[in-house]
C-alpha cells in the first residue's frame, strides 16, 4: 500500500477582530458606532430626524442611515440606548414625550433587520452606568450610580453587579423633590428634572441679572455673588436628586456625566458635601463623587457597547 502525503495546508485566513454596535436614539437624533471590545470608538455615524413631526417611516430613514455605518463589520451585537419609557423584553421604545411617532417603536426588530446581530434596547441612564462599569469610573466595583446632568438628567444604578432596571421603571428625572413645585413636561409638578436641568439654569441665571443663556462653566470663572449663590442652588438641586438615592441604595460612588464637567472641582466637591452631611449611618460608604473623563457623546454609545458585553 502505498502512502499519499497530505498536502500541505495553506495559510489560514485571520479572523476578523470582534467589534460592538451601539446606537443612541433620542428626539431628533440617531448616532451609532462601531467599537472595539475595549471601548474605542472605531467608527461613528449620525442622522436627524423631526421630532415633532416625524411618523414611524422617517424613524426607520433615520435609523437606516446612521446603521450603514456597521457595514463591512459583524458586530457581536448593537445596544440601543433609548429615550423616553422602554421595555426591554420586548424591545420596543414604548413612549417618547416629544417624539409621537417613537411610542411603540419596535427598535430591536428594526436594527436586527438592518445589521444581523442580535439587539437590545434599555433607557439611556440605566445604560450609562454599564458603560462605566466596563469602560469608565465603575470598573472593579460592584454597586455604583452614573448621572446624566445637563440638558438630559437621570441616573443609572449598578446594584450588586446588576442594573436596576424594574419594568416600567424610569430614570429618576420625574422624582417629585417638591411637592408644590414647578409644572414638569411630563404632566407632574416638582419634579427633579424642572429644578437640576441647563433650563433651570439659565432661567436662574437670567433672573440673577448674569445675562441670557449663561452656561455653567461661565458661572463658575465669574467672582460676584450673583454667580456663586446660583452655582451653590445648582449643585444643591443636582444633589437632591441624589440624595434620595443614597438613602435608598447606598451606591457610595456617583460618577457625573455632561454639563457638570463644565463645573469642575468646586461644582463636584459642593454636589459631594452635600452628599456626604446626609449620612445617616455610619455603616454606609461615605459617597464620593466624580467626574467622568468620557467625551460627552461617548456616554451613550459606550453604555450601549457595555449592554452588549453585559449579555456575553
Amino acid at each position: 500500500m502505498r502512502l499519499v502525503p497530505e498536502p500541505a495546508p495553506g495559510p489560514v485566513a485571520p479572523r476578523p477582530p470582534r467589534t460592538l454596535g451601539a446606537v443612541e436614539l433620542v428626539p431628533g437624533r440617531v448616532r451609532a458606532a462601531v467599537l472595539t471590545m475595549s471601548g474605542t470608538v472605531l467608527r461613528r455615524a449620525e442622522a436627524s430626524y423631526d421630532a415633532g413631526t416625524a411618523l414611524p417611516a422617517d424613524i426607520d430613514s433615520a435609523l437606516a442611515l446612521a446603521a450603514e455605518v456597521f457595514a463591512g463589520y459583524a458586530p457581536v451585537g448593537v445596544g440601543v440606548a433609548a429615550a423616553g419609557i422602554v421595555d426591554p423584553a420586548a424591545g420596543l421604545i414604548n413612549e417618547v414625550n416629544d417624539v409621537p411617532a417613537l411610542h411603540g417603536y419596535p427598535v430591536t426588530a428594526r436594527l436586527a433587520a438592518l445589521t444581523g446581530a442580535p439587539v437590545r434596547v434599555e433607557h439611556r441612564a440605566r445604560l450609562q452606568v454599564l458603560g462605566d462599569r466596563w469602560f469608565g469610573a465603575g470598573r472593579g466595583r460592584r454597586t455604583f450610580a452614573s448621572v446624566s446632568t445637563g440638558e438630559v438628567l437621570g441616573v443609572g444604578i449598578l446594584y450588586d453587579g446588576e442594573v436596576l432596571a424594574p419594568a416600567g421603571g424610569r430614570s429618576g428625572a420625574h422624582m417629585t423633590v417638591s411637592a408644590s413645585g414647578e409644572a414638569c413636561t411630563c404632566g407632574g409638578r416638582g419634579c427633579w428634572k424642572t429644578v437640576a436641568t441647563t433650563r433651570w439654569l439659565r432661567d436662574r441665571a437670567r433672573t440673577a441679572g448674569l445675562g441670557e443663556g449663561a452656561t455653567l462653566a461661565a458661572l463658575v470663572e465669574r467672582d460676584d455673588e450673583p454667580a456663586r449663590r446660583t452655582v451653590e442652588e445648582y449643585a444643591e438641586n443636582v444633589a437632591l436628586g441624589l440624595i434620595n438615592v443614597q438613602q435608598l441604595f447606598a451606591p457610595g460612588l456617583f460618577v457625573l456625566h455632561g454639563e457638570a464637567r463644565e463645573g469642575g472641582e468646586r461644582f463636584r466637591t459642593l454636589i459631594e458635601e452635600r452628599l456626604r452631611s446626609d449620612v445617616a449611618s455610619v455603616g454606609a460608604e461615605l459617597p464620593q463623587v466624580l467626574v467622568s473623563g468620557a467625551a460627552v457623546d461617548d456616554v451613550a454609545l459606550l453604555g450601549g457597547a457595555g449592554l452588549v458585553l453585559s449579555h456575553l
